[in-house]
């Protein structure tokens, strides 16, 4: 199908369901766990620092590998990448499922990672290359489903488990269905390779590990332990190799040999809704993160209950995104991105004031929908603006970008937020403040803070305007 044509053939919508289910599955997984850790902990008798890197390995190992698939998708067909992706996932889930001790469940969840980070980029890399620019926002808006529904309602499905079944079952009910999308999808995917036969760069498969995977790593360390001299030193060598990496990548994409382009970013709309993609990130991340432990830690709720009260809105967000990429073919990012952030800053600011000891459980779902509803009409619009004026040779090269800084934008909320909410929560306690009281004042540091990312969305979803897809012609002599 070329890019130009109007109307999706069946083959193709058949194509980007199958991605859409498949991505879905993956990427639900990637937040499963978060709940299960004190149960885990329990179950291996490790540490609460050991159990953590169940979830942290998870992070680290998609910011590893994401960068590299740009490359995989120029090389190899879209079932053959397909194949990959799944083949992995549902090998780790199934190992993870039987794993005797932590050890292996640690090695399981690499696995997993590896397929969960190949799935994204295919995925939305599919659907540049079969859906013509003007229709892109209504299946984009399927895809952002994928990427903030998926995450939001993760803990929901793992506490349900638990509560009722042993924490293997969070593995044995997700295998069947990966393998299903695995046998059922492969036979309908694309067999034939794109043309190309560009060289792997060894040396920026190297670099991208101490730079994405360290700066990843680093900022994890730095939502557990604060800023300590081994926490500075990583980011420091991660800085430094991403320096380096982006100065290969330069030198490579003359010959178009890059393991990552960044001709993306010469793009006006790409770079300014990825940068809006990152703070977005940032405040998605800190609330699935400081939401839940204020409802446990303050409120006192279980586990279930903290995943049930998030539920409603995980859902809003699924219903929504549908028809928010419907309006946007029609009106563009604007009119529909300059409320989204604009709800946002009020709804982060709400719980900066209104989250107390005795906050009413109705004022904290009704703001946890209003940021619903938020995200809703920033993601859709976000992934569309930057990834339509991409030419095909980039559309690869774009998605791993966007879904690389997605995962550091992830990462460095959990970090800013959740440190902002110990030093908080520290200067309370070093002053004699009630531990409760403490733990309130933290919470409101770190949405307060979270509302400040906010305000940098809306000023950012001022200059954004509605990107076509360029000319063929164009394209090849800017890829060129």
């Amino acid at each position: 199908m070329t890019e130009t044509s109007t109307k999706l053939n069946p083959k193709d919508l058949a194509t980007i369901t199958v991605l859409i289910v498949s991505a879905f599955v993956v990427i639900l997984n990637e937040t499963i766990m978060n709940v299960a850790l004190p149960v885990l902990m329990h179950e291996f008798q490790v540490s609460e620092e050991a159990i953590q890197w169940l979830a942290t390995i998870f992070m680290l190992t998609m910011a590893v590998v994401i960068p590299a698939t740009g490359f995989l998708l120029q090389r190899f067909s879209t079932r053959g990448v397909f194949i990959l992706a799944m083949s992995l996932f549902s090998m780790g889930t199934l190992l993870a499922a039987a794993a005797p001790g932590f050890g292996l469940l640690l090695a399981a969840r690499v696995i997993q990672a590896s397929g969960t980070a190949i799935m994204m980029p295919l995925l939305m890399t599919t659907v540049l290359d079969l859906v013509p620019a003007h229709r892109r926002g209504v299946i984009m808006g399927n895809v952002s489903i994928v990427i903030s529904v998926a995450p939001a309602i993760g803990p929901t499905v793992s506490g349900l488990i638990l509560q009722f079944l042993n924490w293997r079952f969070m593995f044995l009910i997700v295998a069947p269905i990966a393998l299903a999308a695995l046998f059922i999808g492969a036979p309908r995917l694309n067999k034939v390779a794109e043309a190309s036969t560009m060289p792997l760069s060894i040396p920026s498969v190297i670099l991208s590990i101490p730079a994405f995977g360290g700066l990843v790593f680093g900022l994890s360390r730095l939502s557990a332990n604060g800023l300590d001299g081994q926490t500075l030193g990583i980011l420091v060598v991660a800085v430094l190799a991403l320096v380096a990496f982006t100065l290969l990548q330069l030198r490579l994409q003359k010959k178009d040999h890059a393991l990552l382009d960044l001709r993306t970013f010469t793009y006006r709309p790409f770079t300014l809704s990825l940068s809006l993609m990152v703070l977005a990130m940032v405040a998605l991340f800190g609330v699935i993160i400081l939401l839940p432990m204020y409802l446990q830690n303050v409120r006192g709720l279980d586990t279930l209950a903290t995943g049930l009260m998030l539920l409603p809105g995980g859902l809003l967000m699924g219903l929504l995104a549908p028809f928010v990429g419907r309006i946007f073919d029609k009106v563009g990012p604007r009119p529909l991105m300059i409320p989204g952030t604009l709800i946002l800053v009020l709804v982060l600011f709400g719980y900066s004031r209104l989250l107390g000891a005795e906050t009413a459980i109705g004022v904290i779902i009704g703001l946890h929908l209003a940021m619903s509803l938020a995200l809703s009409l920033i993601f859709t619009p976000a992934f569309t603006t930057a990834l339509n004026p991409l030419p095909h040779s980039l559309h690869s090269h774009g998605s791993a970008v966007l879904s690389t800084l997605q995962q550091l934008g992830g990462a460095a909320g959990t970090a800013l937020l959740v440190g902002v909410l110990a030093s908080r929560i520290g200067a309370g306690a070093a002053a004699g403040t009630d531990a409760i009281q403490a733990q309130i004042n933290g919470f409101s540091a770190g949405f307060l803070v979270a509302s400040i990312c906010a305000v940098g969305m809306v000023a950012i979803a001022l200059f954004l305007t509605k990107a076509e897809e360029p000319a063929t012609a164009s394209a090849e002599e800017h890829a060129h």
